[in-house]
């Protein structure tokens, strides 16, 4: 693949100096150490570190890459840093770029799927329901900001209830698919008339025909895996299949791939759901991306494989389908994003987005953790600490923690 070059809307816009896929996995690597918070602010991190201080792009261009994964399924924070590793390292930059920033945390969460089967007691459980009561208060903190950003209006409120209805309806992954489907469709309709995206122009010179054969790979992956899986009857196929899914279907990164995992890994009876809400909570308290969440996943789950080779996989099947589609988009994406239809849509999707979410929360995650009226006023608690002082979710994590396993004595 030839060295991409990013450039702004303006002729005069700089590009990137090319760097070494080891200066690229070094930089990568400090943020994947000290980015806390989420994908808004490793956005941030990336911005200061790469824009201000390391001036490897310039801001149109670094805005301009934003709104790309920001359009885009999959993890943004981490198609944005890959983004950034290609277009300083190369093709080989990018995989730096993604490794760096996503150890930590994967080796993290890796180390406490290994010691959670450990938590036995009373001390062992407090910790355990402490940290998915944190789960509740972290993903009602993102439920509330979605909802506040992605449906501001009638149309796009009714969206994301009609999700909420068809997610609530099944508890297979298809409905979260047919409700970002349904929202999609619905957005044709009924979100016309917001503000079009800035006409701001992305040039990453990736060819057309290697933009085309990671579209083919992507469709050929999510339309195959499945029937490999049920022709074969091999797990480790149907773990991939899973968390690829989950993967390509993830509109808004973050916290929305909650109900997506729920339906593959909880549902069929692989990861139980106080495991998975523990793991959910011990992910808000490492830093990188949420998506190594799947770390723990894929080694906690039954049957094998498991441990460190369930985490590889699921850990490369989800990320894999983000960066396949922000290749395969690449060389059309200024063509495309300037469109109405295509804005439409994803305001309509976006909502649904909210609405998904909004019904995980309730189950599974409110219905496994809230058992008392004292685990109502923790998770209260929690959230406030979120949303009104604004305290790193690391600590609300701590405190979360701690107070189930007070709770646990009472």
């Amino acid at each position: 693949m030839p060295q991409p070059v990013a450039s702004s809307s303006s002729e005069a816009a700089s590009t990137a100096a090319h760097g070494t896929p080891r200066e690229v996995f070094f930089a990568f690597l400090k943020l994947g150490l000290t980015s806390f918070g989420g994908p808004i602010a490793h956005l941030g991190y990336f911005r200061d570190e790469l824009v201000v201080r390391r001036k490897w792009i310039d801001e149109a261009g670094y805005a301009d890459l934003v709104a790309l994964c920001q359009f885009l399924p999959g993890p943004a924070s981490s198609q944005v840093g890959f983004a950034l590793g290609l277009l300083r390292g190369g093709p080989i930059g990018a995989l730096a770029a993604w490794t760096a920033f996503t150890l930590p945390s994967a080796l993290l969460l890796l180390a406490f799927a290994f010691a959670a089967t450990s938590f036995d007691g009373a001390l062992g459980q407090g910790l355990l329901h402490g940290l998915k009561l944190a789960a509740v208060a972290v993903v009602a903190q993102a439920a509330w900001g979605m909802a506040k950003s992605l449906t501001p209006d009638r149309p796009r409120a009714g969206i994301a209830l009609a999700a909420v209805l068809i997610a609530v309806a099944t508890a297979e992954s298809v409905g979260q698919i047919a409700a970002i489907a349904a929202g999609a469709l619905a957005g044709l309709v009924l979100c016309r008339n917001g503000a079009a995206v800035e006409a701001t122009h992305l040039s990453f010179r990736v060819p057309r025909r290697v933009g085309a054969a990671c579209l083919l790979v992507f469709l050929a992956l999510l339309l195959g895996l499945p029937l490999l899986t049920n022709a074969l009857d091999a797990q480790g196929l149907s773990l991939a299949d899973a968390f690829f899914r989950a993967g390509a279907l993830v509109f808004g990164g973050g916290h929305v791939v909650l109900p997506l995992l729920q339906a593959e890994v909880v549902v069929p009876g692989w990861v139980s759901e106080d495991a998975f809400l523990a793991g959910y909570g011990a992910a808000q308290a490492v830093p990188g991306p949420l998506f190594t969440f799947a770390a723990y996943l894929g080694a906690v789950t039954d049957p094998a494989p498991n441990g460190v080779a369930g985490a590889v996989i699921a850990l490369i099947a989800i990320f894999l389908p983000g960066f396949l589609l922000l290749l395969g988009v690449l060389p059309f994406w200024d063509r495309f994003r300037r469109r109405p239809r295509a804005q439409a849509a994803m305001r309509g999707a976006n909502a649904a987005v909210v609405g998904i979410l909004g019904a995980a929360l309730y189950s599974p995650v409110w219905t496994s953790a809230v058992l008392s009226p004292y685990d109502f006023a923790l998770a209260l608690a929690a959230f406030l600490l979120l949303v009104v002082w604004k305290v790193p979710p690391w600590i609300v994590v701590v405190f979360c923690a701690l107070g189930g396993i007070g709770l646990a004595f009472l």
